[in-house]
Order: C-alpha cells, then structure tokens, then sequence
C-alpha cells in the first residue's frame, strides 16, 4: 500500500502516525498482500460449494420454545428513564 494512501487513512480515522509508523504499517501491508496473492492461485474449479463447512447434521440443536415471557411493562420497570415504551440511555458518541 502506498504510504500516501495511509497517510489519508489514518487521517480520516484520526491517528496520528509518524514516518517510522507509516513505514511499518506500509511493510505490514505488503507482507499481507503477498499471503493474499497465494489464495488466487489455488485450483478451485473441482471443489464443491459448500453451505455449512461440517458433513454432520446439526439436528442435536434444541427447537426454539418461547418460555419465561416478560411484558413489556416488567421488562421496563427498572429503566431509569423509558420514552413510547423503549429504555432511554446517555448520548455515548461525540
């Protein structure tokens, strides 16, 4: 990747690298895109698509049963503040 495009990266995420970080993250980058590269030359033409990576069927899975309903009025009860049946909670983003 080339140092610019992290530079602008790292702006727009409001980091603030110095030269020797940007070299590193530069350094990672094409480490990283040389083990990627290894993927596309791997044959897949004869591999069957798969839906679910395990042979096994997953019947052992319990059914879903709705059990132990609460009403909304119980499930609220203890909210500090509640606003047209939803809990209201302090701005946490800037």
């Amino acid at each position: 990747m080339k140092k610019e495009d992290i530079k602008v990266l790292a702006n727009n995420l409001m980091f603030d690298l110095n030269d020797e970080e940007i070299e590193d993250i530069s350094k990672e980058f094409d480490k990283l895109d040389k083990m990627l590269a290894f993927f596309d030359e791997i044959d897949t033409n004869n591999v069957k698509e798969m839906v679910y990576p395990f042979e096994d069927e997953t019947s052992f899975l319990r059914e879903d049963e709705v059990s132990n309903v609460l009403s909304q009025d119980d499930a609220l009860k203890n909210a500090a503040k509640v606003i047209s049946g939803h809990v209201v909670v302090p701005k946490v983003v800037k």
